[in-house]
């Protein structure tokens, strides 16, 4: 590759710049071009600023011994004639500035840039506070904007005793891991930031995806005052100072004092302590936190964590699948639950079923989550709940579309078969139907379908044309239910068709409309729980459109909908068919 490397600290040097000779050496060493175009000085804290009155006058320097400052800077560069002695650029600006240069105006023999790397920064560039500041970061935002790859790289030390062969690990981590970026580089990614500490066994230690710690001065002012002294005033301020001095000896009677500016001199001297305090103070997961662990931290905003468990066998490979066509693996972490989320701060996604979504979790912390149901979704998914929600809207949108879409539907409640009666006081459609169906052969009654609101993919339907009918699967139920709270969970799960038990009346009779077969045979886990007994709608059975081409099968369509707010509704346009076996 041809990397294009610049920084905020200048050349070489064990006073202000001391990594970036080896840095470099090691790129080389790895065998890439690298073509390196730095400030002439010191430009730390000056962010992506650039000195648009100032005429840049590059000059030449050609490194010494590595870690020696024995380095020469020359006004004009070497001539192609002359030995190949390495040679980089010095500019008298910003890193932003150099960054612009180099790829647009310096080493274009060399190649297009494939990556431009600012630093190693002298320090680490941890948290909003530093990050939004460091020239280190402003380097490589330069070189996004102008759209290039860019990593911003910094060595955190912990001591100013640089050694050579700390410094020269904590290089080859830095090219073994820009390597990998490289060759798996996220499209939605611009920049990286990375902070690598400068420990014994660097080499060794993890790489963690990390986030920005959000934090603010929480002390005051970065400068300090200091007196202004005389030797820096110009004679003509000093004596137009006397002369206000002068003027201002006898203040006028009944007029009130007016105080101006105090002339003083300010000195930059950020007090750290505000950072390391909001490092200390925070979840881990963070860029600071990383850091402070002895960790590489590698800071990139698309990272996300993902809690995919929705205990269907069919259905969840199908999400998987979906995933990973939407998102790289570098873009997300499995976890195996919600407690092992690093960070409340960290973006994270949980497809599950509607019991296990934290939901706690995603009130308290709605811009970093995201789940696959509403906390109030059983008031569009669970039957007796969406009939409420139906009747209510109707009541007052009475010339609503959805009043010619959503069949006739009785709700109720009922915890035994003896308080059926009770249960369908109120439920005139079905009183009517059922004396309709009195004088009329099986064939030509109105069948309706039984469903448990609690219930889902299709568990404990059944068939009824008659009261009767009705109280015998009540019955049926309560039989198979236990005769303890203390049996097994198991026996709490009855069949969800009719068995060999079952009255014959709770299948509609063998008709093109009406198949004599209700559901297929029984198989394990295809049970409804006992607890779901206890809400129920019942609708007028919808005689199925069958496929003479397949056999006569039923079949039924899915359409998938999203919905948002309160409440838009998208459609999704490819929809689901399911046929029976």
């Amino acid at each position: 590759m041809h990397i294009l490397v610049t920084n905020d600290d200048g050349p070489p040097s064990n006073q202000s710049s001391p990594y970036i000779h080896s840095f470099v050496k090691t790129l080389q060493a790895a065998g890439h071009v690298v073509s390196v175009i730095v400030p002439h000085q010191q430009r730390s804290w000056i962010g992506k600023a650039h000195f648009a009155a100032q005429v840049v006058k590059p000059t030449y320097f050609r490194p010494g011994t590595l870690h020696e400052d024995n380095g020469t800077t020359h006004p004009k560069p070497l001539q192609p004639d002359e030995d190949d002695t390495e040679e980089w650029v010095l500019v008298n600006s910003t890193p932003a500035t150099a960054t612009q240069l180099g790829l647009f105006h310096f080493f274009q023999d060399r190649g297009p840039v494939d990556l431009v790397v600012s630093g190693p920064n002298y320090g680490r560039n941890i948290t909003t506070v530093f990050s939004l500041s460091s020239g280190t970061i402003g380097g490589a935002m330069e070189a996004a904007v102008c759209k290039k790859r860019a990593v911003a790289l910094s060595y955190a030390f912990f001591s100013r005793n640089h050694d050579p062969e700390i410094i020269a690990a904590a290089s080859r981590k830095s090219v073994k891991l820009i390597e990998h970026l490289m060759s798996h580089w996220d499209d939605g990614v611009d920049l990286y930031s990375i902070n690598v500490p400068l420990v014994e066994g660097i080499e060794e230690k993890k790489v963690l995806y990390t986030h920005l710690l959000q934090n603010t001065w929480e002390t005051g002012s970065s400068f300090s005052e200091i007196e202004a002294k005389d030797e820096d005033e110009d004679p003509a301020e000093k004596e137009m100072v006397v002369r206000e001095q002068e003027g201002q000896s006898k203040g006028v009677k009944g007029v009130e004092k007016k105080t101006g500016h105090k002339h003083r001199h300010f000195t930059w001297a950020p007090k750290f302590s505000d950072v390391y305090r909001s490092v200390e103070e925070s979840e881990p997961g963070n860029d600071g936190w990383a850091i402070n662990e002895g960790l590489v931290s590698l800071a990139n905003q698309p990272r996300f964590y993902a809690f995919i468990d929705y205990e269907d066998p069919y259905t969840h490979p199908i999400i998987m699948k979906a995933l990973s066509s939407v998102a790289s693996p570098e873009d997300y972490t499995l976890i195996s639950s919600i407690d092992d989320l690093p960070s409340t701060l960290f973006p994270f996604l949980q497809i599950s079923s509607y019991e296990s979504i934290p939901f706690q979790h995603l009130l308290n912390h709605p811009t970093t989550s995201l789940a696959n149901s509403y906390v109030i979704r059983k008031g569009l998914i669970r039957k007796h709940y969406l009939a409420h929600t139906v009747h209510s809207y109707l009541v007052k949108n009475p010339d609503s579309e959805l009043k010619h879409h959503v069949p006739v539907t009785v709700n109720f409640e009922v915890d035994y078969a003896e308080f059926l009666d009770e249960a369908l006081v109120e439920a005139y459609e079905l009183h009517e139907a059922f004396a309709r169906n009195q004088e009329k052969d099986a064939r030509d009654r109105e069948w309706w379908i039984l469903k448990p609101g609690m219930s889902d993919r299709g568990q404990g339907i059944r068939l009824f044309s008659t009261e009767e009918q009705l109280y015998d699967i009540f019955r049926q139920w309560e039989a198979d239910q236990p005769d303890s709270d203390d049996e097994d969970e198991e026996s709490n799960v009855l069949s969800s068709h009719p068995g060999e038990s079952e009255p014959e009346s709770t299948t509609a009779p063998s008709t093109p409309h009406h198949p004599q077969t209700l559901a297929p045979e029984p198989n394990p886990g295809a049970g409804i729980i006992t607890s779901q007994l206890r809400h129920f709608i019942a609708q007028p059975y919808i005689p199925p459109l069958l496929l003479p081409e397949h056999d006569n099968r039923k079949f039924h369509i899915r359409t998938y909908v999203l919905c948002l707010g309160a409440l838009r509704v998208y459609i999704y346009k490819e929809m689901l068919a399911l046929f029976a076996e």
